[in-house]
């Protein structure tokens, strides 16, 4: 169990991208996640498109085109150490059809942070790139500057990896109990089933330790999510599963008796609202590195950090 290509660590004076491949940012909450990140000693350079608005459709950051762009100039741009998303919403899957992803692959391999709708972005960059990417609180979102639990999961994994290898939460702890060794795998339920069926669908390898987690679905369609996943074979070789949060998915009870019933059948260990996701003070997990579920102690273990 070997794990895909780990970038390296960031360290102060290194130049990061700021881009927006999903929904529309707000300048003010922007400014504030900078600031953030400059206080690390990084020299952060913002997307030329990151407040942009697209003409048609309110719920994306500009054309897909210029989105796409700047995602590529700043992944192949060798003095750029890291790429942050900006925040998720919807969009990654219209920009991932603009993205020549054979030249990211020639590039070297670069840090890559953000969560929710990225994670259309992290299946095709962990399938196409075999490239460990980190799925974390975004940048120029209300929950990253309004939490300093997020900022600092983020500041530690980016900087000091090596103090991120245990990753929990209090009152974390198991539906099924027992322990799974593995490849990190997954992030937002709606965008893996949605993966199904294209170019980029990337099944869990055999053996992963698979992420999930949600915001803003009623019960219903979780329920539909967890059984296409299923009834496409997605969860034939996992190895245990690691959920985050269901915020605004209707009361927690219903959702935790709904995925004990969609996966407590398949007789691995279920670690329950392990702190990733859609929650206050969000952790940042990486995909694409061996680890530990131990669900009865609700964490996740890297067997080493994230980044060299």
């Amino acid at each position: 169990m070997t794990g895909a290509r780990r970038p390296r660590r960031l360290v102060p004076g290194d130049r990061v991208a700021i881009v927006a491949p999903a929904g529309p940012v707000t300048a003010p909450v922007l400014a504030a996640g900078v600031a953030i990140l400059e206080s690390w000693g990084l020299d952060v350079v913002v997307g030329a498109h990151v407040l942009d608005r697209h003409p048609d459709f309110p719920y994306l950051a500009g054309r897909d085109e210029d989105r796409a762009e700047d995602l590529t100039k700043a992944w192949l741009d060798p003095d750029i150490a890291g790429v942050l998303c900006a925040r998720g919403g919807y969009g990654c899957t219209r920009t991932l059809q603009r993205l020549d992803l054979a030249a990211f692959a020639g590039a070297p391999p670069k840090v890559f942070a953000g969560s929710s709708d990225v994670t259309a972005l992290h299946q095709a960059f962990g399938s196409r790139l075999d490239l460990v990417t980190l799925f974390s609180p975004m940048v120029g979102s209300a929950p990253f500057v309004d939490h300093p639990g997020a900022v600092e999961t983020l500041r530690r994994t980016l900087l000091e990896p090596e103090s991120a290898l245990v990753l929990g939460r209090p009152g974390a702890g198991p539906l099924v109990s027992g322990r799974a060794r593995g490849l990190s795998w997954g992030g937002n339920l709606s965008l893996l089933a949605a993966d199904i069926g294209t170019t980029d669908a990337y099944p869990p390898p055999p053996g992963a330790v698979v992420l999930l987690e949600d915001v803003g679905e009623d019960l219903y369609r979780l329920d539909r999510m967890l059984t296409q996943l299923d009834r496409a074979g997605w969860w034939q070789d996992v190895a245990g599963f690691a959920l985050g949060s269901w915020t605004d998915c209707g009361p927690l009870a219903d959702v935790r008796t709904l995925v004990l019933d969609r996966l407590g059948g398949l007789g691995v260990p279920v670690g329950w609202e392990l702190g990733f996701g859609h929650c206050d003070d969000q952790l940042t997990v990486p995909l694409g590195v061996p680890v530990e579920l131990d669900a009865d102690a609700g964490t996740l273990r890297l067997d080493e950090a994230a980044l060299t």
